[in-house]
């Protein structure tokens, strides 16, 4: 399974699932292995697709690092912290994220948007 850090140790994402607001962003980055990238993917293309038919789920895109970086960001739109947080809990999604590669590092975060 893949080892999740807190992007903001003061505010880690398990703490930020109690905060109920919406329309959310989670911005997870994940350092990968150049070796493991494809077996990384094909997991979290399955877990994409399970996501994908949650309730509150909106969109969801994956960016890669430039110049040879071994970072893969997911950007995922959710209509709410509290669906984003059930759909993680689900026992299916937490099958599934155990057989993500153990040398994968993740650093999710919960955003909302600001006006500026």
């Amino acid at each position: 399974m893949a080892k999740l850090q807190s992007l903001d140790p003061s505010t880690p994402m398990f703490a930020q699932f109690k905060e109920k607001t919406g329309p959310i962003v989670l911005a997870n980055t994940f350092v990968v292995p150049k070796e493991r990238t494809e077996a990384f993917l094909a997991c979290f293309r399955r877990q994409a697709e399970f996501m994908k038919a949650q309730p509150g789920f909106v969109s969801l895109q994956m960016h890669k690092g430039t110049a040879d970086s071994s970072l893969l960001m997911n950007v995922a739109v959710w209509e709410s912290t509290e669906a984003l947080a059930k759909a993680f809990g689900n026992p299916e999604f937490q099958r599934m994220a155990a057989e993500s590669p153990d040398d994968i590092v993740s650093y999710p975060h919960i955003f909302e948007q600001i006006d500026v």
